[in-house]
């Protein structure tokens, strides 16, 4: 299992930094990984050399999605991660935002979803949008220091809350 600590993260940084490799580092709760998270974890691995990924605590996750979430514990959830080709290393981080975790390692590239972009119905699809700062604390982080901020696509309808709901209805016998 290739987690690791904070301290042990910024320990390998520096070596990385000194190798000039690109750090690309996420964060999420990530419970119950779907196509959507994968696909979205191997298109930030590609962005950089060395993919970190936040994961959210149990308890960060319950203050987060309410008291019905996480559906896996932490250490479950770090495991499937960490068997991901795409993910080099995964550190469970207590707080509800992974603003520590970006001041720390200060990565090269900072990536969320698509869902962190400021509403714009007037931009052309597939344009860059524009990061939602107030949502997006670890952003203000990120241009700070001068790293970059991308946000991926987010694909609609493949989501955690989507595919429980569906398994809710199919297991109450409702139609899919």
């Amino acid at each position: 299992m290739r987690t690791a600590t904070l301290e042990e993260l910024h320990i390998m940084r520096e070596k990385w930094q000194r190798d000039g490799l690109q750090l690309v580092f996420t964060n999420g709760v990530f419970d119950l990984l779907h196509s959507g998270h994968v696909v979205y974890l191997e298109q930030a691995r590609a962005l950089g050399d060395v993919l970190v990924v936040g994961l959210n605590s149990d308890a960060s996750t319950q203050a987060i999605k309410g008291t019905s979430r996480p559906l896996m514990p932490a250490a479950e959830r770090a495991l499937v991660l960490t068997a991901l080709r795409c993910v080099d290393y995964v550190t469970i981080f207590e707080p509800t935002t992974a603003e520590q975790l970006v001041a720390t390692l200060k990565p090269d590239v900072y990536v969320k979803g698509g869902d962190y972009a400021v509403p714009d119905m007037t931009a052309d699809v597939g344009a860059p949008q524009a990061v939602d700062y107030e949502r997006l604390p670890e952003a203000r982080i990120v241009r700070d220091y001068g790293g970059e901020v991308v946000l991926l696509p987010y694909q609609a309808g493949r989501s955690t809350t989507a595919l429980v709901e569906k398994i809710v209805r199919v297991y109450r016998g409702g139609r899919q």
